[in-house]
């Protein structure tokens, strides 16, 4: 059997840092505890294809060194290198570099410099050992300490024309610190620039493309300003004479002002600082003295909101203007260039930086704006995350993934999450792209409460539950028809096509209300393009679903759902620390009225709930360790309990039928996964499964051609391991161990496979507290 990855949907973390971009055009991005992978040159938008595990918390920084190394580090202090050897991303060094979260890493060459809330700056060399290649050490060559300011932004550098290295840090005390190195030596702190109002949270240096060009540090503030430095070679010129008319020209008075100190008595890293010039100096070659200026430059106004990130676009000799993408809270990304302006005198100009051109919702707050932002590396694309891309956007939930269901017929999946957010994801057929790529498709609840789980109802009908004691119930818009025919995802009835034509959230309203005149065309950011994938402004607002109806019930908030085969019924539990909570209320799919009374049994809140195929039995499991059955009475269509047991030693997590409905699977807390097989009228255990690790989620494969039973069991590590049966026996044995195990990172809480079987290959769906929503694809004997 072989195993490929289909979907891998995953979030960016808050962080300015949080993502880079190689050489090679390889987008590598943090999200939650992994470092997923993106190829931005191959022409196909296939999202994601890889990720890295080595952090065990949240990535905070990710930064090529090269097109082959990779460095990466996390809000636990630790530092981790990345090699390509081969096609293959290898873990060569994981290392404590500081005591807490480091906010910011810079790479330039073999040197690395760290920031952390430690209140240090430490400085690295990268040195590489082993014929392979394959073998890194970080040396600390220098701690710098900053007292009661946390470094938020570094950035390095050569010095114009020299062979010394420039250190920027900026932090919490609003300044701009610039260090100096010769040679090996450390860095020596040479001057600090002020202007800024507020902490400093992104610096960036643009090297000069010639000889002649000074180089430029820009610096963006909380203040929502940028502050543009001019750092290039200084010679003292005392040739200059007063006017004519006996006045001092400014450029005399600065000469002067210089001319103050004398070069022969400067020391390395000492300063003068006049009105408009920090004089930086330093030891070259045969301890000959050196002299750089630093002015002040430009001011550029146009946030407003503080300043997240700032990228140079990278140097092209046919466009050589330098280019400064900038990104804030406001929700905008805004590309600054100069413009020439002519002064008073004709043989005289001045550099004057313009706003070029700005992109988002200006004024917008839909996630708290724009975090950061890169340049690829033609610097004909720009990518900023955490609020949107017009060009396809990383799309994933932005914190733990709690449920997840397909559509009856296979054709899509549906996902929920605690960051509050429904959403639906689907293969696409795009024009002028080969194949099916699979993206998030829509967006259709976006909610206030955290979200816990959704099923299908119909194919353009689920239902969803959170963290609040309703169970909500929502249908498609023709929008999404026209869409999902559109990207031949599937077709629909032509009655199907006769409803609302999209859906929106009145301005003093908290439901998805149905929007029926083509005025929903004007609105900003609604889908106009059916034949690509919608961007990620569009998910964000016009992509929901209308809200159809509110079930109400328990006293408590909800917890888990279940759907029957046929769909007519809705089961449901809320969370509960006494018998009376503790029950299942079912309800009619059709006119969600209630069906019977509750059911009793457990004592615990009920953790999930699962119909036979048949819908003869409700299997429900709970977090008093016990699992109980209910049998529907044919007489009077309701259920009534039939059996229960509590072999299990902890909570049990999960359950599952397999698709012939004559076996379930319960997953506990335990480290076993048992099985139970009906034998002389009695539920019995059949088989027990132990495993290494709590036992999260279990779910059946249909049953396939060779007549192969095959259980997905998911652990509270992330992995998952793969068993197969011939239903006549007992014997359950483990496949694909070194294959599948290693997917997730954290508690897996769903799995799930596809309805639809494509000849010998079955598509399978995993959820889990990492943030990623995965879907791989199996194929060969086993299918």
């Amino acid at each position: 059997m072989s195993i490929s990855t289909l979907y891998l949907s995953a979030s960016t973390n808050r962080f300015s840092q949080a993502a880079h971009i190689s050489p090679a055009s390889l987008l590598a991005f943090a999200s939650s505890s992994l470092v997923a992978l993106w190829h931005l040159s191959t022409g196909e938008d296939k999202g994601i294809h890889q990720t890295l595990q080595g952090h065990e918390t949240l990535v905070t920084n990710v930064r090529f060194a090269s097109e082959h190394l990779l460095v990466t580090a996390d809000d636990k202090g630790f530092v981790i290198c990345w090699r390509k050897i081969g096609d293959q991303w290898i873990r060569t060094i994981r290392t404590q570099a500081h005591l807490q979260s480091i906010s910011s890493i810079c790479i330039f060459g073999d040197c690395l410099v760290t920031g952390s809330s430690d209140a240090t700056v430490k400085v690295w060399k990268i040195e590489n050992e082993g014929d392979s290649g394959n073998i890194d050490q970080l040396v600390e060559r220098q701690t710098i300490l900053q007292g009661n300011r946390y470094p938020l932004a570094l950035a390095l550098s050569w010095l114009p024309q020299s062979r010394a290295m420039i250190l920027a840090v900026s932090g919490t005390d609003k300044n701009v610190n610039i260090w100096l190195r010769s040679s090996d030596d450390s860095f020596v702190h040479s001057a600090s620039l002020a202007g800024h109002e507020d902490w400093v949270r992104s610096l960036v240096f643009r090297s000069p493309l010639t000889e002649g060009q000074p180089l430029i540090l820009a610096s963006g503030s909380q203040d929502a300003t940028i502050r543009l430095w001019n750092i290039e070679k200084y010679a003292r010129d005392l040739s200059q004479q007063f006017t004519t008319s006996g006045e001092l020209s400014d450029e005399l008075l600065d000469t002067f002002e210089a001319s103050l100190g004398d070069i022969g008595d400067a020391e390395e890293g000492g300063r003068q600082i006049s009105l408009k010039r920090h004089i930086l100096t330093i030891r070259g070659e045969e301890s000959s003295i050196q002299q750089f200026s630093v002015t002040f430059d430009a001011l550029l106004i146009g946030h407003e909101a503080g300043i997240t990130s700032l990228a140079w676009r990278p140097a092209e000799k046919l466009d050589p203007t330098p280019t400064l993408l900038s990104t804030s809270i406001d929700s905008s990304v805004i590309l600054w260039s100069p413009s020439t302006v002519l002064t008073r005198t004709e043989d005289e100009s001045n550099t004057m930086w313009i706003n070029r051109q700005r992109f988002g919702d200006v004024g917008g707050q839909r996630f708290g704006g724009f975090v950061g932002g890169v340049w690829k590396e033609n610097g004909n694309e720009a990518f900023a995350w955490e609020t949107w891309d017009e060009h396809g956007a990383i799309s994933g939930h932005r914190g733990p993934v709690k449920g997840l269901a397909w559509s009856p017929g296979g054709e899509y999946l549906i996902s929920t999450g605690l960051d509050q957010t429904t959403r639906i994801h689907a293969p696409i057929s795009e024009k002028g792209i080969d194949g099916r790529n699979w993206h998030e498709l829509v967006r259709p609840q976006v909610h206030g409460y955290d979200l816990l789980d959704a099923a299908f109802l119909t194919p353009l009908k689920f239902i969803s539950i959170a963290d609040e004691k309703t169970v909500r119930v929502f249908e498609a818009p023709k929008s999404f028809v026209d869409l999902a025919e559109a990207l031949h995802i599937t077709q629909f009835a032509g009655d199907e096509h006769r409803r609302p034509i999209a859906a929106n959230v009145p301005p003093l309203g908290l439901s998805n209300r149905p929007v029926a005149d083509l005025s929903w065309l004007s609105i900003p950011g609604c889908i106009s393009d059916y034949s690509r994938r919608p961007f990620e402004s569009e998910l964000a607002g016009t992509t929901l679903w209308l809200e159809i109806e509110k079930v109400f019930g328990h006293g408590y908030e909800l917890i888990t759902l279940g759907i029957s085969t046929s769909r007519h019924l809705i089961a449901t539990a809320c969370k509960a620390t006494t018998p009376d909570h503790a029950v299942i209320r079912i309800y009619n799919a059709a006119t969600f009225r209630p069906v019977g009374q509750p059911l009793p049994g457990h004592s615990l809140t009920i953790t999930r709930i699962r119909f036979s195929p048949n819908d003869r039995y409700i299997l429900s499991v709970s977090r008093d360790r016990t699992w109980r059955l209910f049998e529907l009475q044919e007489n009077n269509g309701k259920y009534i309990p039939v059996a229960a047991d509590k072999s299990h030693g902890r909570i049990i997590w999960d359950c599952a039928w397999s698709m012939e409905g004559d076996v379930f699977a319960t997953a506990s807390r335990d480290k076993s996964v048992k099985i139970w097989q009906q034998s002389d009228g009695k539920w019995i255990a059949s088989a027990t499964i132990k495993v290494d690790f709590a036992a999260t989620a279990v779910d059946f494969a249909p049953l396939n051609a060779h007549n192969v039973r095959i259980l997905a069991v998911g652990l509270e590590t992330g992995e998952i391991a793969l068993y197969t049966n011939m239903p006549e026996s007992n014997d359950w044995q483990l496949v694909l161990k070194d294959l599948i195990r290693s997917v997730h990172m954290g508690h897996i809480n769903r799995l799930a496979w596809c309805p639809k079987i494509n000849g010998d290959s079955m598509d399978f769906a995993s959820c889990s507290d990492d943030g990623t929503l995965r879907i791989l694809k199996f194929q060969g004997d086993y299918v």
